[in-house]
Formats: structure tokens, sequence, C-alpha cells
């Protein structure tokens, strides 16, 4: 009953990540048009814009586009904890065998693309970016999946985002170690004392999101300044954050009653009627009983769900999306195709062939209503890998806009061919019939 009620329903999830990998799209062609048109200039003035704060001593300015990639981008890998913590706990992950199949398809999904990316690069200057086509971007795959309708089985959406999960803690993991430089250990501790103070707070005391979000800012900042890329702390200040709720269904359930008799007996029809003290009281007990019997983490993952989905995403893909195409730029050619060919050719192979290594030796089998021609078809889709792809390449290439745009049209047309890819197969291989199958947990 309590898993029920703690899961985000999936159903909702595929729609909004559906919708979010369309405006995703969206603002990419729009930042692509806008940045090749006779007004680029303004394009990449306007991300090169300083703001920020100064006083005496102190100055925090930073381009706009920053602000961007280590401050809202912040607040997206924070969701990405909360989803995290969730399914380790009570989600699609949350034991070996629900995880085996999910767990096999990212590993080879991360292994063969960064061991084909090494394989083909042959620029020293260019093998930082060995991470680049780890990650599946799970907005654009399951806005891929939602134009199928029901050809595609609910269940393939589920290991799809389980698979899309796992990629993801490991993209965080590599850009935690990989792509942090100069390293001041002392703003690490402080950062990481916070946090644990935070989580201590939360565990013994009453769960506050006024008090969470001053020492959030405070631990980015401290993140910020200590060489390790902000939006690590995102994903360790989410697994503060309680899954637990203080009262359960069945005690706010005969609260609400109560409460809703004693509003009754003072009730009156008059419109102009002002609320007594006693209603007052039972507002803000209704109030109190509504904080307690939600869950913080569920409740605040479905809040930042849209803000992230539907804003953040998009204006991140509308800022670093928008490179200049055309035969005069000095792109580095040989770059571009190893990211293509290490997206396309190295997620295509390693989600495929794992699964099936792992299906052949037994140590995994199919979900309920999956065939595995229709893997293919998700490991294909595994190539999009858009906005973490791009992120990471941000942080491989700093400074290097040569790379960083090369690297960005690499990400664009390996993503565009394996999206195509992957929807054929699965429109070739899905049935409409088989939306029939469903898990418990989605019913």
């Amino acid at each position: 009953m309590i898993k029920k009620i703690l899961l985000t329903p999936f159903q909702k999830f595929v729609k909004i990540e559906s919708l979010a990998g369309i405006l995703l799209f969206g603002a990419t062609i729009i930042a692509l048009i806008w940045a090749n048109s006779s007004y680029g200039s303004s394009y990449e003035s306007l991300w090169q814009y300083k703001i920020g704060i100064s006083f005496q001593d102190f100055e925090l300015k930073k381009p706009l586009i920053l602000w961007i990639n280590d401050g809202l981008m912040a607040i997206f890998f924070f969701l990405i904890g909360l989803e995290l913590k969730r399914e380790l706990l009570i989600g699609e992950i949350d034991t070996i065998k629900k995880a085996t199949f999910p767990f096999i398809a990212a590993l080879g999904g991360v292994l063969i693309p960064v061991g084909l990316y090494l394989l083909l690069n042959q620029n020293p200057h260019s093998v930082k970016g060995w991470g680049i086509p780890m990650a599946t971007d799970i907005a654009f795959a399951l806005a891929i999946l939602s134009t199928l309708g029901k050809r595609v089985p609910l269940s393939l959406k589920i290991f799809l985002t389980a698979f899309a999960i796992i990629d993801d803690i490991a993209a965080v993991l590599v850009i935690a170690i990989f792509y942090s430089i100069n390293i001041n250990w002392l703003f690490i501790l402080y950062g990481i004392i916070l946090i644990a103070i935070l989580g201590f707070l939360y565990y013994k005391h009453k769960y506050s999101l006024g008090i969470g979000l001053i020492l959030a800012i405070i631990i980015w900042f401290l993140f910020l300044k200590s060489g390790i890329h902000p939006t690590i702390a995102g994903v360790l200040l989410a697994f503060t954050i309680p899954i637990k709720r203080r009262l359960n269904v069945k005690s706010f359930s005969e609260s609400l009653t109560s409460i809703s008799n004693n509003i009754i007996k003072e009730a009156d029809d008059d419109e102009k009627h002002l609320l007594t003290k006693d209603e007052i009281k039972c507002i803000e007990n209704l109030d109190d009983l509504t904080f307690e019997v939600r869950s913080p983490l569920q409740h605040l993952e479905h809040k930042l769900h849209s803000w992230i989905a539907y804003f953040i995403l998009p204006i991140f893909a509308f800022a670093n999306a928008g490179v200049v195409i055309n035969t005069s730029y000095a792109f580095n050619f040989s770059l571009m195709t190893t990211i293509t060919i290490s997206l396309f050719v190295g997620k295509f192979v390693g989600v495929a062939l794992f699964s099936f290594l792992g299906i052949t030796f037994k140590l995994t089998e199919l979900p309920t209503g999956i065939e595995f021609k229709q893997i293919l078809g998700i490991a294909a889709i595994a190539g999009v890998g858009f906005t973490m792809s791009i992120f990471i390449d941000n942080l491989a290439f700093a400074g290097d806009l040569t790379s960083i745009n090369s690297a960005k049209v690499g990400i664009i047309i390996g993503s565009i061919i394996s999206g195509i890819l992957g929807y054929s197969i699965l429109r070739l291989t899905g049935k409409k019939e088989s939306t029939t199958y469903k898990t418990n947990k989605t019913e």
C-alpha cells in the first residue's frame, strides 16, 4: 500500500518526459536557426552576458550560460538524485532481481561507447571527451516512444526508464571523479559536513524546506568554489530528503473526517461569512495534516518535475545547442565523427549485446511482454544522448570552443540517427495489442 502511494504514477511520468522531449527538440531547432542566422552574434552575446552580485570584497558574477549550466542544472541533478533515491528504495531497481536486466543493459551502454570512443580517437587532446557518448537522454527517448502509441508496451517504457536511471548514476560518478579540476578539499569537506548536518536534522527532527533551501545555496556555493562541479551537490542534497511520511493514510483519513465534521458544524451558507476562530483552527490543522501525510521526497519530485521538464531543460538546450554550421567554420571533423559513431554504434551494440549475453547466460530474463527485437529498438534509441552528453561536452572541453561545437554537432547527428533507427525498429516490431501487458506496480 505504501509503495503505491509513494511511487510517482508512471503514466504521468512518461507523459511529462515525452512533452519535455518535444520542447527540447523545439528549443534545439530554434537555437540552431538563431545561431546560424544574420542575428547569430546576438545569440552568442546573450549567453555571455555577465550577471551576479557583488559587495565589499565578495563578488559572484558569471556569464548567463554558466548560471544555466552550473545553477539551473544543479536543480536538474537534484531531481535526478530524488529519482535515484526513490528507485533504489521502492522503485523499479529496489531489488537485485529487478535491477539486473536494466543494469546489464546500462553497463553495455556505458562501456562499449566509451571503449569505441577511445579506440577511434587519434588526438590526445580529444581523449578527455570519452564520457560524452555514455548517457541516454530519457526525455528525448520517451518522446520517441510516445509517438509510437500502443505499439510500445508499458513494460518496455519501464525498462528504458530504469536503464536510463542507472545510466545517470554512471554519468554523475564520471562527472564527479573525472571532470573536476583544481579541487579544494577543504571546501568539499565543509560542504559534506553541512550535507551531513542537514540529513541528521531531517532524520531526527521535522523536515523543513526553508532550512534546506538556505543550506542548499551555501552547499552549492562551496561546491562551485571547490572544483567539483556544483551539480554534484544537487545529487548529494537529494539523498538527505526523507522518503517516509510522518502520518499513515489511515490516521490521516480518520483525522480528516474529524476535521471535516467540525467544519460542517460551524458551516454557514452566507458567502460574506468570515471564518470563526474554530474554523481557522480546523483549516490550520488540515494544513498540518496534509504536510504530515506527504512524503517530502515524493512532494518535491512532483513539484520539480514539470518545472525541469518544461523550463530548465528547454532553456539548457536553447543556450547550448546553437552551433554555427557553415563551411568556413573551423570544425574538428575527426572528433565530430568519433562522437557520432560512439553514440550511434556504441550505444546500439553495447545495450543489445550485453542484454543478449545476460539472457543467454541466464543472468537475467526479458521483462513480461517484451520481445528481444524490441530491445534492439531501445538499444538504438539509447544513442539519443542529448542533454547529459552536451553537459559533459562543456566540462570536457571547457574553453575550447572548436572542440565543444564539434562535439555538439556529433551529438546532434548521432542522436538523430539513433532516434530514427530506434523508431523504425519499434514501429516495425510493435503490435497494438502489446498494451495488454502491464506490471502490477503501474496498475
